[in-house]
């Protein structure tokens, strides 16, 4: 028994992945992509001198403006002056008042990370002694909320635009060309450009609310409308648009000049289309590498590149089988998607699951770092889900290539049992003709005698039926016009009756073929968990990569640790790079007592996951600028992989002590981090 799926149910199970879809794309919109590595003062210490500036130590490059740092006081005012600065690489610092009295102070910060995202926080210090404040330092709720979501499911619709526009376009210049007169694929096409534009406009209208307020009533600021056109993402979104005008062009030759000439003649203007299609499609695809996860972090001169071919491979893959879907479903019967289209588009979606597999495992690479990171952090999880569901997506297209290759093989044995019944009817038809050349000929006497006459009576009787059939025609057609004059309801209920007739018949056409039948429900299975990647997809674009949230856990063990240290010994805690492939970590320095004359010093070097760091050397030197003494070197020795400790450390007389410490990860990568501390 064959089962059908109707239209209905087939639209209801889509709607459902879809609105899945968005649950998933909407999760992780408030997730952050910068974190905060480090700070001076680091969070819950107490220091008996009132700081001259705050500095925060970002994981990567962030975009501030004039109240992204801001230091209150316990009773919640502002002591902070100025604007903040970038004093060295993603250290960011802004002044405060000189004579802080005691008290606990709160740190408020809220950034845009490189990669577009905003990401907000906060944490206390005190001066003297810890006091009662009136702040609340719980995390702010940046890129969430309503503008959060709207933004998020803006970005799920450019994704899915991009796909559908370009994937479409591909499939009909690559695999059926006869394609480019389907209305079906006409609308497909179109529709992805729409929502492109549309979303692309949507994303630059509420991107000032998302990374500042977060309310709805400044989705329509122009003043936030003009920072962000100054901003990496705003210059993304124009470019985009003007891509845009571009591919709206393209979409115009290919369903007007190129559809309407000849095969032969679509040859040179195939090539051109491929050309200039690639070209924008490309420049499309870097709009979102130039300003995303891409084009920050390790290797983005690289990693750019890569994100590029990764999003146009998807199109080609999802996009393709979009247009394949709608091309088995909606065609007409008299223009139905050959074994040869279907079996071109098979080879295109293995090359882009090639693409699609290379590209993949050096993102993970990327932004993971640590086979660990898979399993403890959220952007780990997230893409172990979608390496799944592309692994079920490539079992459901292996079972799409074999009904594939039955196609090809019912149409190939249907060629063949034709040209075997070939010279059969041939030899029946001489047959037939031989043996009523004989009976014409025995009839032939007789015919002529009688054929005067005959013919005679047979022109009249013709003429008076032709007159007879014209004054029936004519009558009708009066009848007709009459009744369409009086009754254009019922003519228009007939037209609708007519047009689900032949609706009715060209789908009984296309499922008459059991091998074509079982095509369709294999794709439409394939388009369904397609919806599903790429709502995971974009969640990971909106989500902490794995190699941040494991800088920002060591960064708040250390500031941890740092606060619970005992008044008697001192801990500091200070985020280093190299440079290097491999030269991130982070360095726990413990001075003990921690005051004048002699002195233990503890040096651990770890990674960003908190893993012990094996690196060849390590030194550091102390500073009293305020007396003009130092620096003090000294070389600490080797205890174990990742410790280094140096007994009976003189400190000559008590103050603000700079305590530098150098770092070498290889033969030609050491870089010099340096805190202040009380000592005495």
């Amino acid at each position: 028994m064959k089962t059908t799926i109707t239209p209905r149910v087939r639209n209801l199970v889509l709607l459902l992945l879809a609105v899945t879809g968005m649950l998933f794309a909407g999760a992780g919109t408030a997730s952050a992509h910068a974190a905060l590595t480090g700070s001076d003062p680091s969070s819950g210490v107490v220091v008996d001198k009132a700081p001259t500036q705050i500095s925060l130590t970002f994981s990567e490059k962030v975009a501030t403006n004039n109240d992204s740092l801001r230091v209150l006081n316990p009773k919640g005012k502002r002591v902070d002056v100025g604007k903040p600065s970038n004093i060295s690489g993603t250290t960011y610092a802004v002044q405060v008042r000189s004579g802080l009295p005691d008290g606990t102070y709160t740190v408020a910060w809220q950034v845009v990370s490189a990669d577009s995202h905003p990401v907000a926080g906060a944490f206390t210090f005190s001066v003297g002694a810890p006091s009662k404040t009136t702040v609340s330092v719980s995390d702010q709720d940046v890129g969430g909320g309503l503008v959060g979501g709207l933004y998020g499911f803006g970005r799920y619709m450019s994704y899915a635009g991009f796909i559908v526009m370009v994937g479409g376009a591909a499939f009909i210049l690559a695999c059926w060309q006869r394609g480019a007169g389907v209305r079906a694929l006409q609308r497909l096409v179109v529709s992805g450009w729409f929502s492109l534009t549309a979303a692309t406009l949507w994303l630059l209208l509420l991107r000032g609310s998302y990374t500042t307020s977060g309310k709805f009533g400044d989705i329509f600021d122009l003043n936030l409308l003009g920072q962000v056109l100054q901003t990496k993402t705003g210059a993304a979104l124009v470019s985009r648009l003007l891509l845009l005008a571009a591919a709206a062009l393209f979409i115009a030759v290919l369903f007007g000049a190129y559809d309407k000439r000849e095969d032969e003649e679509k040859r040179d203007l195939t090539f051109g289309l491929a050309i200039g299609g690639g070209v924008v499609a490309s420049g499309l695809a870097a709009s979102w590498a130039l300003a995303e996860h891409a084009s920050t972090g390790l290797q983005p001169g690289i990693a750019m590149p890569v994100d590029v071919v990764h999003l146009l491979a998807v199109a080609m893959w999802l996009g393709g089988l979009s247009a394949l879907l709608v091309a088995l479903y909606r065609a007409p019967a008299d223009n139905l998607v050959g074994r040869t289209a279907v079996q071109n588009f098979s080879r295109i979606a293995f090359g882009s699951v090639l693409a699609l597999v290379a590209t993949g495992v050096y993102q993970s690479w990327r932004q993971l770092g640590s086979w660990s990171a898979f399993t403890d952090t959220g952007y780990g999880q997230l893409l172990l889900v979608k390496i799944g569901l592309v692994a079920l997506l490539v079992g459901i297209a292996s079972i799409s290539r074999r009904w594939t290759a039955r196609l090809a093989e019912t149409a190939e044995a249907s060629a063949t049992v034709v040209e075997e019944r070939a010279p059969e009817k041939e030899k029946a038809h001489a047959s037939a003709s031989t043996k009523t050349a004989d009976a014409g000929a025995t009839a032939s006497a007789a015919a002529s005698a009688s054929s005067a006459t005959t013919s005679s009576k047979a022109g009249v009787a013709d003429a008076t039926a032709s007159a007879e059939a014209d004054s029936d025609v004519a009558a009708s057609a009066k009848g007709a016009d009459s009744e369409s004059a009086g009754d254009s309801k019922r003519a228009a209920q007939l037209a609708r009756q007519q047009t689900a007739v032949d609706t009715a018949r060209q789908k009984r056409l296309r499922d008459a073929d059991p091998v074509r039948f079982g095509l369709r429900r294999s794709v439409l299975a394939e388009a369904a968990v397609a919806v599903v990647v790429l709502a995971v997809t974009t969640a990971l674009t909106t989500t902490e990569p794995g190699r941040t949230e494991e800088d920002a856990k060591a960064a708040k063990a250390s500031s941890s640790s740092a606060a619970t240290s005992s008044s008697g010994a001192l801990t500091l805690d200070m985020s280093f790079d190299t440079g290097g492939t491999d030269g991130k970590g982070v360095i726990r320095l413990d001075l003990d007592p921690a005051r004048v004359g002699g002195n233990e010093m503890h040096v651990y070097v770890q990674r960003p996951n908190g893993r012990a760091f094996d690196v060849p050397e390590v030194k550091v030197a102390f500073t009293l600028a305020a007396k003009k003494i130092g620096p003090l070197p000294v070389t600490p020795d080797r205890i174990a992989t990742g410790h280094w400790a140096a007994n009976g450390i003189q400190i000559p007389m008590a103050g603000d002590w700079k305590i530098s410490v150098t770092v070498r990860t290889s033969d030609i990568d050491q870089t010099t981090v340096d805190k202040n501390a009380q000592i005495g």
